[in-house]
């Protein structure tokens, strides 16, 4: 028999019965010292399995288990009901913030080795699968349930800003995006200022309802950006942008919670891609066309993967057949025009 390396076969094999078998039937034929010397290992292991053999039979070949026959430190029945409970009740919690929390006289290696014996540590989600779960939310959602509305710094896009500097273009977007259907609407200013959005905001208002739009029911979302906040006047009446909301809620995003507006964010980005990086502009007035001609496309024909391969319109038209189609319709404007000088709250001309 060819000399074979024992111990380098036993790792290599899921299954080392056969092998722990030919090493029994060799020494009971030849011998312990000659079936150490043909299968490379040592005579003390050679009369372990034969050993085994012997008393056992041919299951006394089978590996077994080297985990201590006693656990002595092992956690008490009751204390282990009572973090699985915990783990049940608070499932977003992790081990050490549940050890704080309520004193366990636990590691947390232990706290995680209980979860894991019950099956109650799942993988973390990624950032793709909560979003797939929060569009899946959102589908539910009934048109103009929520507007969310931001600005886009344009100074920082290597192809634009050469451009913008030449040709006097603006430096802020003016960005909103109904969610349910993703209709976006676009406005230009040169700078961000209160008096800005809150024209931004009325400009938009007064077109949702000459369209049908119900704007009781309708809620804007936005940051915390100064240009958003606005104040009150001597009688306690809003200003600035909220003012110009009417009939419909405002609501701002916790303070660095970024994701409330993946909607808008995740606009930004795909016109910068699609826009901002590949256009030439010839004049402001070149701007201005192009940009209503992307917002068209965006609004008409481009189809959105996250909302079933459909287009802004095309989820209107499921959703609420009545509603026109001038709604998609309005084209952006340079805000800067139908300001006063200092670009404050005072609106002195409408568009």
């Amino acid at each position: 028999m060819e000399a074979t390396a024992y111990w380098k076969l036993i790792r290599e094999m899921k299954h080392p019965y056969n092998h722990r078998l030919q090493l029994v039937q060799y020494a009971r034929q030849n011998g312990v010292k000659a079936a150490a010397r043909a299968f490379q290992t040592t005579r003390r292991t050679v009369r372990k399995w034969v050993g085994r053999y012997q008393q056992e039979g041919a299951s006394g070949l089978v590996g077994r288990s080297r985990a201590p026959h006693r656990q002595p430190r092992r956690t008490p029945p009751e204390i282990e009901q009572a973090v699985v409970a915990l783990r049940r009740r608070l499932p977003t919690f992790g081990a050490r913030r549940l050890i704080r929390a309520f004193d366990l006289p636990l590691s947390h290696r232990a706290l995680e080795r209980l979860w894991r014996a019950h099956g109650l540590i799942q993988p973390r989600r990624r950032k793709y699968q909560r979003k797939q779960d929060l569009a899946a939310v959102k589908a539910t959602w009934r048109l103009f349930q929520q507007l969310s509305a931001d600005t886009k710094d344009l100074k920082d896009i290597p192809h634009y800003w050469p451009q913008a500097q030449r040709l006097r273009l603006p430096l802020i977007q003016y960005t909103a995006r109904e969610v349910r259907s993703g209709l976006l609407f676009l406005a230009f200013a040169s700078q961000r200022t209160a008096g800005a959005s809150q024209l931004f905001a009325q400009r938009l208002q007064r077109h949702f309802a000459a369209h049908g739009v119900d704007l009781r029911h309708l809620v804007w979302q936005t940051d915390n950006g100064t240009e958003f906040i606005g104040g009150h006047d001597d009688t306690g009446r809003p200003t600035g942008f909220p003012a110009a909301l009417g009939d419909s809620q405002h609501v701002r995003i916790p303070p660095a919670a970024h994701t409330y507006q993946s909607d808008v964010e995740t606009v930004h980005r795909l016109i910068e891609d699609e826009f901002y990086d590949l256009e030439p502009f010839a004049s402001r007035a070149d701007f201005l066309a192009k940009a209503t001609g992307y917002q068209l496309y965006f609004n008409l024909l481009r189809p959105n993967t996250h909302k079933g391969g459909l287009s802004p319109w095309q989820i209107v038209q499921q959703l609420q057949p009545q509603l026109p189609l001038p709604l998609c319709l309005l084209t952006p404007i340079y805000l800067d025009h139908f300001l006063d000088s200092k670009g404050g709250y005072l609106v002195c001309r409408h568009p």
